[in-house]
């Protein structure tokens, strides 16, 4: 599968957040070409304020693999990630991080400010712009219902 392939299983999620009244946010983490975990956005029905798309997958993951480490593992998701995910991301060990829509108020990958960059022991890869007009368009209509 392609960097799209597996940003398009992300948007699915992203869609079941939305139709759920969710920000519509997917996450999807793979380990050698395998989906191993899927996440979204469940804040608002959760009542928490951790409950992220990235929180949601690296929690399945950790759970699938038995262990916290995600080091031979990808993230994608649609969304850049904010200051908590891209901290639980570096916390994660996961190398990779592929995301569509760049985050103009919360980025925390390139956007406002590049966590990934600073001096920690774990620096993630990170590449924006994967499939970025679809995932900024679910946004865009989720925001547009709301008001």
């Amino acid at each position: 599968m392609t960097k799209e392939d597996y940003m398009r299983e992300a948007l699915i999620m992203a869609r079941e957040a939305f139709e759920d009244g969710e920000v519509p946010v997917g996450a999807i983490i793979t380990q050698n070409g395998e989906i191993i975990s899927r996440g979204r956005n469940r804040r608002e029905k959760a009542k928490n304020a951790l409950l992220h798309a990235e929180i949601d997958a690296i929690d399945k993951a950790c759970r699938t693999l038995g262990g916290w480490r995600l080091w031979n593992c990808e993230l994608y998701v649609t969304l850049e990630p904010c200051p908590m995910c891209a901290g639980a991301i570096i916390n994660a060990h996961i190398p990779k991080v592929y995301f569509g829509a760049y985050d103009l108020k919360n980025g925390s990958c390139g956007t406002i400010t590049d966590l990934f960059a600073l001096p920690y022991a774990f620096k993630p890869d990170c590449e924006g712009g994967i499939l970025r007009e679809d995932c900024s368009e679910i946004l865009r209509d989720f925001f547009k219902k709301l008001r």
